[in-house]
């Protein structure tokens, strides 16, 4: 079984130490914004993915999933509830539907349908195949797509989608149970791809294979041995162009963990650019429809999405989830535990390199580390004032807290 980046890496390296953030981070004079729960016990809830509309149009009705474990892997027979909450009627639960296809760190891909007040999009396995259902929330019409929906196009018409098969063969936790990765013995898989799905008339087009990525040269390439999946595909705000990441590891075991790089493609997978192919390649996010964030080495890194791979850094810190508010130019960020077990949530100004500690929250032993982990994975709101995080701070297992940070732009 592959092993899990938390478990790779000494926690002394995942945490690096970058005393000018730190203080900022911890500053006690600073008043930190409200936060409530809108979820409880005795069931757990999360929402997992941070890159997707969790908050309907209004603001008002937030989704979720909800189950009655936790500690272990879900198998192929583990069902996991759909539902919202309306934040205006006491945090009221309303069930929608289940699915068969989800994971711990990335949920089934439940979201909001760009472009529609009424609609929600997940993933579900029916069968020997996964598939996506689209839900109407007011009239309860469903359809069901023969495949699953792995990042959607901001007009809401288009979803691109990968192999979960094989990102579960090759990182736990990611992918989902109950089918086999066809290619388990293969490297790089000629039918293992990012498609484009029509989300209307369930048309679907492969795009690239992993086959057709391996063969992009890169440093240490060895043909005979890298085994390679793709994840993580994400429009920019313009659906013009999407990143994906090329990852591989070992088949034969020579070295442990696995190794990422970071491309774009044009709407229709043409057009590929390297980002980078530097080591410690990790989260990201485009700040806007030409520059990418990510976090490689202690620090976040800008890019522009032109082929140079030049990157400046914009804020020596610690690994973790980022996203950006609406105007683009507060990005909100969390981190992994810190020496302490304390999971930290902030804002970081673009333009002044301003950091705002919004809270610290215990983690306890259990959350720490492999695909079980809970991290905050801060979504923002449609209107860019309030945050949600899923965290287990209150003592009562995975549950969503609301943060109010509309005082703070003020």
């Amino acid at each position: 079984m592959a092993k899990d980046l938390q478990h790779e890496i000494p926690f002394d390296q995942v945490w690096v130490s970058c005393p000018e953030f730190e203080n900022a981070l911890y500053d006690h004079t600073v008043t930190l914004p409200p936060i409530h729960a809108i979820t409880y016990g005795p069931k757990f809830h999360w929402f997992s993915y941070y890159d997707k509309f969790q908050f309907d149009a209004s603001n008002r009705f937030v989704l979720s999933m909800e189950i009655d474990f936790e500690g272990q892997s879900p198998g192929h027979k583990d069902v996991v509830t759909i539902g919202m909450i309306d934040t205006e009627d006491n945090n009221k639960w309303i069930e929608l539907g289940q699915s068969k296809a989800w994971c711990w760190q990335q949920g089934c891909m439940l979201q909001w349908r760009p472009g529609s007040g009424d609609e929600i999009l997940w993933n579900d396995r029916e069968g020997n195949r996964f598939v996506c259902h689209i839900l109407n929330v007011k009239t309860n019409q469903k359809r069901t797509l023969p495949y699953p929906i792995y990042h959607v196009h901001p007009d809401g018409k288009w979803a691109l989608g990968t192999d979960f098969a094989r990102i579960q063969l090759m990182r736990p936790g990611y992918g989902y149970a109950g089918i086999e990765d066809r290619n388990a013995e293969v490297l790089a898989p000629d039918d293992s791809c990012i498609y484009l799905l029509n989300l209307d008339s369930a048309e679907c087009k492969p795009l690239f294979s992993c086959a057709d990525i391996s063969k992009i040269p890169y440093p240490d390439a060895d043909c005979n041995d890298d085994k390679h999946y793709f994840n993580c595909p994400a429009w920019n705000s313009e659906g013009s162009r999407f990143l994906f990441l090329d990852r591989w590891r070992s088949a034969k075991g020579k070295w442990d963990g696995f190794k990422t790089r970071i491309f774009t493609a044009s709407f229709d997978g043409t057009d590929i650019r390297l980002v980078t192919d530097k080591p410690g390649v990790s989260h990201f996010a485009w700040r806007d429809p030409e520059h990418i964030v990510l976090w490689r080495e202690g620090a976040y890194r800008l890019y522009k999405d032109d082929c140079t791979s030049n990157e400046n850094i914009i804020l020596q810190a610690t690994n973790g989830h980022i996203n950006f508010l609406p105007n683009n130019e507060w990005m909100i960020a969390d981190t992994y535990h810190d020496k302490n077990n304390y999971q930290n949530l902030y804002l970081f100004h673009m333009l002044t390199k301003e950091i705002v500690p919004l809270g610290h929250f215990y983690l306890p032993p259990e959350y720490r580390g492999g695909e079980l982990r809970c991290d905050l994975h801060p979504r923002i709101s449609r209107d860019g004032q309030s945050i949600l995080i899923d965290s287990t701070h209150g003592g009562n297992g995975r549950q969503m807290y609301l943060i109010d940070i509309g005082n703070i732009f003020k």
